[in-house]
């Protein structure tokens, strides 16, 4: 996948709030450049129909929404996105002066160059059919007469729609609600109920690889230019945009000299304007959590290139071989995972930076076993780790002091974090690790500890292919500058140092509550709850599952407030202090009644709509879709949360499904627990009152 992901997400993803058309802020008359400055506001229109997803091999889905923030930034403007439920307000919204750009995979066509100015194109996409697996392929356009093409209203996939149905007049069209997602189309195509659908060629890829039950069909449509729209009289924005997208490498300037021909890695680089880094799916790594593509090294692989003003291209490695695997057979530019020089690796072709980490190698055993005080303690146990890792050799040393210790080889797919996780379940006896993720899960949750430490801190680095000297002398100076810098420091506490869940600042104020009184912030609670509809108790049981009922409570991924409202969100829902107590309470619950609407869409039970409605508060929408999915693969009830579908969410911390998700690995124990936590106090607190 290339730039045509830039596009396929909105940058704060499914935790937008969607705003009605008639309720958005307008401006009359001509909002140029010159009003948008004196404004301080960047209004950005989107559509609610492009998703977040894991990217697995491209740029990430929230790319094109960062770079207007990067030209935000630069400008010294706040951000204000609008979220619309249909494609085809869009365009009215922004004639209206709804909005100042629109940002939404925005093909170029002649009826909209009528209405808009576009900026200079950053993208191209082709589209094609796509059917279930199992149906029987179209062997040309004739084999589409009788055949039903669903498409929503407004979409350049309905234009291409609306044109195939003229050249093959006995295509019928089907139209379907604008508010479905993509994978919730793509859902139907499989079972059935939808014949067609049309995807663009690159979503379609990405899409491929963790799905297969839908499959490509016939080319829909010529290559389509992807850019932003701006109103006709916005000629200085338009400008702006322009220069902005030239100097920062996404199109090319004009009048520009042939570029030369790619003498290294870090010309072709330059030429193509896009650097590619290879990583797992993990939290040391890259994963989504509430909507929102987090991890220590998708954070500094995006510094990295905005600092060398380059596209980055996300691909996820399938399992620990790969990783290197990728750059050696030229997959991938940069390869990053904690990984440590050792000769194995670089007689395998792979050049290693100066570090940027240091970690020991330490034995890692359940918290409860006492069992273990030095390497003469190991006679007799079990000691699992992946073999391709260069904790093997460490365990086979060992075994030569301690012949009895046994050694079992884990599957190479698994994270070095779900072996430590099985340490924790009582599913293995011990594993060697490096310090700082099992300090890290010991931060998550105290289930583990560390017995012994078998090596003094070593360097970890990123790999190149060997032989690319120009571009391992980049990422040296690049790491050289960042390490132990402030953003270094604060990326890596933020993933490393800092992920407990919120900390108990003050006495739970229900342990000496009676009566009907169930927090400092009934009043409130009880407020918005009737406006939104909830129970109130069971909003207060949120809340202290939340925050304790701490204002000031920050969560590690920037979460604030008495409801732990993610502030991008906040914003949106246009909070400005979410850590006041009413603001906050304010924002949950209305969020809470945001995020209620978008698990109508997968058609739970109305009595069970409460329980999803709450795991996917707590880890996005979009990790509760996937489990909706792989509980139907796994004949369980789609529509039932306890002992159904939170049974598929537990499922999704292992590589073996997470892999076949959209949105890839979570902690699936974090929501299950959560909601069974709010469960049982709201049980209590009904008791009470």
């Amino acid at each position: 996948m290339h730039t045509t992901s830039l596009i396929k997400s909105t940058f704060f993803s499914l935790i937008i709030l969607v705003l009605c058309t008639g309720s958005l802020n307008s401006h009359a008359g001509n909002h140029d450049f010159k009003q948008i400055k004196a404004s301080k506001t960047l209004r950005i229109i989107t559509w609610q129909g492009t998703e977040s997803y894991l990217p697995r091999a491209g740029s990430p889905p929230n790319i094109e929404l960062e770079y207007l923030q990067q030209f935000a930034d630069k400008n010294k403007l706040e951000v204000e996105l609008i979220s619309l439920k249909k494609f085809d307000a869009l365009i009215p919204a922004l004639l209206a002066g709804k909005g100042d750009i629109i940002a939404a995979n925005l093909s170029i066509t002649q009826q909209r160059k009528k209405q808009v100015k576009f900026t200079s194109s950053f993208a191209e996409t082709t589209e094609y059919l796509v059917m279930a697996k199992d149906a029987k392929a179209l062997a040309s356009g004739k084999a589409l007469a009788g055949r039903e093409l669903a498409i929503q209203e407004g979409t350049a996939f309905a234009t291409t729609a609306k044109g195939l149905a003229k050249f093959h007049t006995k295509l019928k069209i089907r139209k379907v609600p604008g508010e479905i997602g993509r994978d919730e189309m793509m859902d139907k195509v499989a079972s059935g109920e939808y014949d067609l659908a049309i995807l663009d060629s690159n979503l379609l890829s990405a899409m491929l690889k963790y799905r297969n039950d839908i499959k490509k069909s016939l080319q829909a449509s010529s290559k389509r230019k992807i850019a932003w729209a701006v109103r006709p009289d916005s000629k200085k924005l338009l400008t702006e945009l322009n220069h902005f997208l030239r100097d920062h490498g996404l199109v090319k300037k004009a009048g520009g000299s042939k570029k030369a021909a790619a003498k290294t890695q870090w010309d072709r680089i330059k030429n193509t304007g896009t650097i590619r880094f290879v990583m797992r799916n993990n939290i040391p790594s890259i994963y989504i959590w509430r909507g929102e593509i987090m991890g220590f090294h998708n954070d500094i692989a995006k510094k990295f290139a905005k600092d060398h003003k380059l596209r980055y291209e996300l691909i996820m490695a399938p399992d620990n071989a790969s990783l290197l695997n990728y750059i050696v057979e030229d997959k991938a530019d940069i390869a990053l995972g904690f990984l440590t020089p050792t000769q194995k690796r670089k007689d395998k072709g792979i050049a290693f930076s100066r570090p940027y980490h240091y970690s020991s190698e330490v034995v890692v055993t359940h918290a409860d076993d006492n069992s273990i005080e030095s390497t003469t303690d190991l006679k007799g146990r079990t000691i699992t780790v992946r073999p391709s890792s260069k904790y093997w050799a460490t365990a086979k040393n060992l075994q030569k002091t301690t012949p009895s210790m046994k050694l079992v080889a884990a599957e190479d797919t698994m994270d070095t974090e779900e072996i430590i996780n099985f340490i924790g379940e009582g599913k293995y006896d011990i594993t060697i690790a490096d310090s700082h993720l099992v300090e890290m899960e010991i931060n998550l949750k105290a289930d583990v500890k560390v017995v012994l430490e078998l090596t003094k801190p070593q360097g970890q680095s990123w790999a190149v292919k060997a032989g690319n000297e120009a571009l391992l002398n980049k990422v040296n100076r690049y790491i050289k500058k960042e390490y132990k810098g402030l953003f270094y420091n604060v990326t890596y506490n933020k993933y490393f140092k800092n992920l407990k869940r919120i900390e108990r600042h003050h006495e739970d104020e229900t342990s000496h509550r009676t009566g009907k009184v169930l927090s400092p912030y009934d009043d409130f609670v009880k407020k918005y709850s009737e406006r939104y509809g909830f129970d109130y108790r069971l909003m207060v049981a949120q809340m202290h599952q939340e925050s304790k009922f701490n204002p000031k409570a920050k969560s590690y991924a920037g979460a604030v407030g008495l409801f732990q409202v993610m502030p991008r969100t906040a914003k949106q829902m246009g909070f400005k202090n979410p850590a006041h107590p009413e603001t906050g309470i304010k924002a949950g619950i209305k969020y809470m009644d945001w995020v209620r609407e978008r698990m109508k869409v997968y058609e739970v039970r109305e009595d069970e709509l409460v329980w999803f409605t709450l795991a996917a508060y707590n880890a996005g929408a979009g990790h509760v879709a996937d489990a909706i999915r792989l509980a139907r693969k796994k004949g369980w009830r789609d529509d039932v949360w306890f002992d159904n579908v939170e049974k598929a969410m537990l499922l999704l911390s292992y590589k073996k499904y997470a892999s076949k998700a959209r949105y890839g690995y979570v902690r699936g124990k974090e929501p299950v627990n959560y909601v069974r936590s709010i469960k049982q106090r709201y049980e209590i607190y009904k008791q009470r009152t």
